[in-house]
C-alpha cells in the first residue's frame, strides 16, 4: 500500500523515513499524467532498494498557463494506484535537495531528461548526493516519453516534436546531420552476406461490401493484389539498393512462390543461392485490406527443422560466399532454417575471418530466442523478443538490455520500440554500455511490417563498411522512416535515403530544431 505524504504532515513523517535501516530509493517528478514510461521508470527504481519513495514535484510557482493538468492531490493519487511506490511526497515547489538531505537514501533516480537540462535544484542535488555517497542514476535507460508530447492532437505538432528528439539524440553523440548524406557513399560495393527465412507477402485491396445476413462477419470483394519479396530477401533488396554487393542465402518450397523469388532476384541482380526442398511451402502471408486498414492475415509456412542432408547441402553454398564478405546478417523467423550446425559453422568462420556478424531473430511466440547468437558485432530484437527469450517481463529495459549483454555477449544491440523508434547500446572496450534514443521520425505510419527489416540491413551494410555505430542508427532511423511510409515491404535505394535527409534538413520547421 502506498502512503502519500503531504505538506502539512511532512515534518512529522519525514524523521521516521529518515531512520528507517532499509536500503531507499528516491525518484523525483511531476508525473501529470501516467503513461507506460513511468510505469516501467518506477518498476526500475523499485528493484534497486527495498522502500521506493516517489517525490512529486508542486507546481506553486509556475505561472498560470504553465501548471499542470491535474493538481498534485490527484496525481498522488494517481501513482497511489500503481502500488509500485511505498511512498508518495508532495513539494511545495521544487525543494528536493531539501528533501534528500532529510531522509538521506542510498539512491536517487533521475529521469533522463534531467541528465541533460540539469535545473539548478537538480545540480545541488547531485552535489549533496556525491557528498553524502548516494548513488545517482538517470531513468533507467528507457525511452524518456513525453507527456505533453503524448497529449498533442496535431500530426505536425507530433512530427516536429519527433525532430527536436532526435536533432538532440545527434547532438548528444556528435552526430553532423549535415554530412550524414556522405555516409551513403561509403556504402558502395561492400560485400555482405544475407542469410535466414523468405517470406513472400501479398497485400490484397478490397471493398468493404457490408454484413453478412449469415453470420456478423465483414463480406468484402476482393479488387487486386501485389506480391513482395519480405523476410530476409528484402534485406539482401535493401543492401543491394543501397550499394552494398550482396549474396543471399535461403532455402524455400518448390513452388510459384519460390520461382517468383529468384525472379525477383535475378532482376535485382542479387547473387543467389536458393535451395529449393520440396517437403515444405515457401512461407508466404496473404493480407487482406480495405482503404488501406488490415483486415487479417492468412499465413501459410512449414517450421520443421530442415533434413541432415539440405541442412549439409546449405552449409556447403555459405562455405563458398563467406571469404569474400566483410559482414553476415541473419534473418532469422524461427522457421527452422537456422539450425544449430549452422550458426556453429558462421560464428567459427566469422571469427577466424574477421567478419561482423548481425541478427535480428523475428518471432511472434517464445519459441524464438535471439540469445542463440553468441559474440555479434549487433543484436536487432524488439522489447517483446528481448523479454521472451531472457524470460523477463517486468525489468527496466537498462536491466533487460545488461542481461542480454551478459548473456549474449554483443558488442552492440539496437532495442526496438515500436512507435517509440529505438534504443541503440554500445559497449565499449572498457566494458561500459552507453545509449542514445532515436525516436520514430513517422508520426502516422501506413504499413510497419518492414521498419526492421530496413533497420537491420542499413546497420548492418553501414558499420561493416566502417561508419561508426551512432551514425549508422541515425541512417537507419531514416531508413524506418521511408519504410513506413507505403505499404508493402518495397526496398529502399540509396537515392531515396539522401532524398529524406535532404528533405528532412530543408524542412520549413529546421529553425525550431536547432
Amino acid at each position: 500500500m502506498t502512503n502519500i505524504i503531504n505538506f502539512r504532515e511532512r515534518e512529522k513523517k519525514i524523521s521516521a523515513l529518515r531512520n528507517l535501516k532499509r536500503n531507499k530509493v528516491v525518484t523525483y517528478g511531476h508525473f501529470s499524467s501516467i503513461h507506460p514510461g513511468h510505469i516501467r521508470y518506477l518498476q526500475n527504481a523499485k528493484s534497486l532498494g527495498e522502500i521506493l519513495i516517489t517525490v512529486l514535484r508542486g507546481d506553486k510557482d509556475k505561472k498560470e498557463e504553465e501548471k499542470y493538468a491535474f493538481s498534485i492531490e490527484e496525481r498522488s493519487k494517481s501513482l497511489a494506484m500503481l502500488n509500485i511506490c511505498d511512498y508518495v511526497i508532495h513539494l511545495k515547489n521544487d525543494e528536493i535537495n531539501e528533501l534528500v538531505n532529510l531522509i538521506n537514501p542510498s539512491t536517487l533516480v533521475f529521469g533522463t531528461d534531467y541528465k541533460y537540462l540539469l535545473f539548478e535544484e537538480i545540480k545541488e542535488t547531485i552535489d549533496l548526493a556525491k557528498n553524502k555517497n548516494i548513488d545517482v542514476i538517470f531513468n533507467s535507460g528507457d525511452v524518456n516519453y513525453s507527456t505533453s508530447e503524448l497529449l498533442e492532437s496535431s500530426t505536425d505538432e507530433l512530427d516536429v516534436a519527433s525532430k527536436k528528439l532526435f536533432f538532440n539524440s545527434c547532438k548528444k553523440q556528435n552526430i553532423d546531420l549535415k554530412e550524414l548524406s556522405n555516409k551513403i557513399s561509403e556504402l558502395k560495393e561492400t560485400p555482405i552476406l544475407i542469410i535466414g527465412d523468405t517470406i513472400i507477402d501479398e497485400y490484397t485491396a478490397c471493398e468493404a461490401l457490408g454484413m453478412s445476413a449469415e453470420a456478423p462477419v465483414l463480406v468484402v470483394k476482393e479488387l487486386e493484389s501485389k506480391m513482395y519479396c519480405g523476410g530476409a530477401a528484402v534485406v539482401a533488396s535493401h543492401i543491394k539498393n543501397l550499394g552494398g554487393n550482396c549474396f543471399f542465402a535461403t532455402i524455400t518450397g518448390d513452388d510459384k512462390h519460390a520461382d517468383f523469388l529468384e525472379k525477383d532476384l535475378n532482376e535485382k541482380s542479387i547473387i543467389n543461392y536458393v535451395l529449393r526442398d520440396k517437403s515444405r511451402p515457401t512461407t508466404y502471408k496473404k493480407r487482406y485490406m480495405v482503404d488501406n486498414q488490415k483486415l487479417f492475415r492468412v499465413s501459410k509456412l512449414e517450421d520443421e527443422p530442415l533434413s541432415k542432408d539440405l541442412e549439409n547441402e546449405f552449409i556447403e553454398n555459405i562455405l563458398k560466399i563467406i571469404p569474400k564478405v566483410k559482414g553476415i546478417v541473419i534473418s532469422d523467423f524461427s522457421y527452422g532454417l537456422i539450425t544449430e550446425k549452422i550458426l556453429e559453422t558462421i560464428i567459427e568462420c566469422a571469427l577466424r575471418s574477421n567478419i561482423k556478424l548481425f541478427a535480428d531473430s523475428q518471432c511472434s511466440s517464445q519459441l524464438g530466442s535471439i540469445t542463440k547468437f553468441q559474440n555479434y558485432t549487433l543484436l536487432c530484437p524488439n522489447e517483446k523478443e528481448a523479454r521472451f527469450s531472457l524470460q523477463n517481463k517486468f525489468s527496466g529495459l537498462e536491466s533487460l538490455v545488461n542481461e542480454l549483454f551478459k548473456i549474449s555477449n554483443p558488442k552492440n544491440i539496437i532495442l526496438k520500440l515500436g512507435k517509440q523508434g529505438f534504443i541503440a547500446y554500445q559497449k565499449k572496450s572498457n566494458g561500459k554500455v552507453f545509449n542514445q534514443h532515436f525516436p520514430a521520425l513517422s508520426s502516422n505510419p501506413i504499413d510497419v511490417a518492414g521498419a526492421g527489416d530496413s533497420l537491420l540491413a542499413c546497420m548492418s551494410l553501414a558499420i561493416s563498411s566502417g561508419v561508426n555505430f551512432m551514425d549508422a542508427a541515425a541512417l537507419s532511423s531514416f531508413m524506418c522512416m521511408i519504410a513506413v511510409e507505403s505499404m508493402g515491404n518495397k526496398s529502399i535505394t540509396n537515392k531515396q535515403l539522401v532524398s529524406r535527409i535532404s528533405q528532412f534538413l530543408n524542412s520549413s520547421d529546421l529553425e525550431l530544431l536547432y
